[in-house]
């Protein structure tokens, strides 16, 4: 988790992120001030349920609004095999490397050019953690995006990935990560209610070990919305279904988490937890403790919630 020092409301990606709000009268360091407060009640209340919590702050200097949200620009992932080209020897014989169980950190592809200056804190703090590195980032020049675990809802029991189309979210850099990977995936159109395109899938849908959330409305195609429900019945998971209001008070951006004992938490905001209903809850309840902080000031100016402020080191 990344605790900021300059966050506030982004002009480079409020163009596709609807979610986004810059109608207050606080100044930018009352908006930071705020932001922090509730950054640091987030983390506390991880630690207090046993989740070991890697606190990272952020610098002053580039100025960077959005780097509360690492989980765009990094994953980490344990692959039991991939094969590498090596980079200045593709006209060789031997132009390739193959990895045993490797500790991946995957970098992301990112629209938004002041989003792009977070990666080099990334790859300076965690490259000794990591013996390989799938950089995306290669493909900003061509115009094309693949934005973390945002553009990509993984289903790491299956090794499946599930990703909404979006101008953030290009499927041939999906394809490429999921063969690296090696995970199948299932591309759809998602949309807002007033028939946008949803900027990124992790606010749409959630996925945990025998649960998903899933705002079925916004996959208007049938086809792809059978594809979408099949596979994840499929691969039992219970299905809780929410709506446009629930979707914008950010109750697909959830994530689970098991703590040092290997139990299983389900974490939200205060405001995605207000929005869903007790039926709801209970059926969550029955896959982990459901644990919520306040994030309105986050949500608001960020346009990203819990889910967003999480990026796990899955090794």
């Amino acid at each position: 988790m990344v605790q900021p020092i300059n966050f506030g409301f982004n002009g480079e990606t409020a163009a596709t992120n609807l979610f986004q709000k810059n109608d207050s009268k606080l100044t930018p360091a009352e908006i930071q001030k705020a932001a922090l407060e509730e950054f640091k009640a987030f983390v506390k209340l991880l630690k207090a349920n046993g989740i070991e919590t890697m606190v990272v702050k952020d610098t002053s200097n580039p100025i960077t609004p959005d780097s509360i949200f690492p989980n765009n620009i990094v994953s980490f992932h344990l692959i039991k095999s991939i094969t590498v080209p090596l980079p200045g020897k593709e006209d060789e014989l031997n132009n390739t490397m193959t990895f045993e169980d490797s500790k991946a950190m995957v970098l992301y592809s990112m629209m938004a050019l002041n989003r792009r200056i977070e990666r080099k804190g990334f790859l300076d703090k965690m490259k000794d953690e990591c013996n390989l590195v799938l950089d995306y980032s290669v493909n900003e020049k061509n115009n094309f995006f693949l934005e973390g675990t945002g553009s990509i809802v993984f289903d790491y029991e299956q090794e499946i990935a599930y990703a909404a189309v979006s101008p953030r979210t290009k499927i041939q850099l999906l394809e490429m990560l999921c063969k690296q990977l090696g995970y199948s995936y299932i591309a759809f159109n998602a949309v807002d209610k007033s028939g946008i395109k949803i900027y990124h899938t992790n606010v749409m849908l959630a996925i945990g070990k025998g649960f998903a959330v899933v705002c079925e409305k916004s996959i208007k195609n049938k086809e792809e919305l059978f594809t979408v429900m099949k596979s994840l019945i499929d691969t039992d998971h219970e299905i809780i279904t929410i709506d446009y209001k629930q979707l914008n008070a950010f109750a697909g951006n959830i994530y689970q988490l098991f703590n040092n004992k290997g139990k299983s938490l389900i974490v939200m905001s205060e405001k995605a937890f207000k929005s869903l209903k007790k039926a709801q809850l209970n059926k969550l309840s029955k896959f982990g403790k459901v644990i919520h902080t306040p994030l309105y000031t986050i949500e608001k100016y960020g346009g990203g919630s819990a889910r967003c402020m999480i990026a796990d080191i899955r090794y």
